[in-house]
């Protein structure tokens, strides 16, 4: 599959795009720039605009804590047991995003909610100490030329998952375990009889409605003026955050609770 969402890598960043990513990856915790803060850099003026009406909330630890909260009801698949020897970096890779990917779900649902107009009539969001991200090195970002056909095949195939008819993003995660080919392939053995049963669809559904109910009331915190990109930054942040990151963070969490 072909992402339509066009992004700057981070290799090739210059300027005060490599700079953003730098804050980025410092303020976030992260190794590796979400996709769509790269995305948000083709456009003219997006991610100055965005990055600085969110930061705050990763300052103050908002995200954080409703990660929190979010992470006390959330509901979480049972998979067959993916215990056992692997390559260096899986679990490391499954620490990274599910931190990431849950932070991110708060702070970008806010901004999109924002977008929107969505935002809460009343609440206010909680503010507090912020969660460690893993101290982790990661894996190469694997692309399709960079492993087998076949391995890229199992890549495509989980990324349906969760994200039917047709994903319009291809899940990081999914490239970063592509060094991984025999732990994936456990994977999708793994999660077919969920997805068979319709019992992921639904828990993936049900966490997005309480991530979105508290989206909304973070939205609140946000002070910023209207950008001229107003419509397409939030056709992408909503696009990641209704897919990519929705998803992936049932089925992470998921998958971390099977090792």
């Amino acid at each position: 599959m072909s992402d339509p969402f066009p992004a700057v890598a981070e290799g090739s960043a210059t300027g005060e795009t490599a700079e953003l990513f730098a804050d980025i990856r410092a303020t976030v915790g992260v190794r590796v720039v979400n996709l769509v803060w790269r995305h948000l850099a083709t456009l003219d003026g997006a991610l100055p605009w965005a990055w600085a009406a969110v930061k705050p909330l990763y300052l103050q630890g908002m995200p954080d804590q409703a990660a929190v909260r979010f992470r006390q009801t959330m509901v979480v698949p049972k998979l067959a047991s993916l215990a056992g020897l692997q390559p260096a970096g899986v679990d490391d890779v499954l620490a990274s995003y599910d931190h990431s990917n849950t932070i991110n779900l708060f702070a970008l649902g806010a901004l999109g909610a924002w977008l929107r107009g969505e935002m809460a009539k009343e609440g206010v969001p909680a503010t507090g100490p912020r969660l460690p991200p893993p101290d982790v090195a990661l894996p190469k970002l694997n692309s399709v030329g960079d492993v087998s056909p076949e391995t890229w095949a199992l890549v495509l195939r989980l990324n349906q998952f969760g994200d039917r008819p047709q994903p319009i993003i291809l899940a990081s995660m999914y490239r970063q375990l592509a060094h991984a080919p025999q732990f994936l392939m456990q994977v999708e053995r793994a999660l077919a009889p969920l997805q068979a049963d319709g019992s992921l669809d639904r828990a993936i559904a049900e966490n997005r409605t309480a991530a979105d109910t508290q989206s909304c009331v973070l939205a609140r915190a946000i002070g910023a003026g209207r950008p001229k990109e107003a419509a397409r930054i939030g056709a992408g942040v909503s696009a990641f955050v209704d897919h990519a990151i929705g998803k992936m963070v049932t089925i992470c969490r998921a998958i971390r609770a099977a090792r």
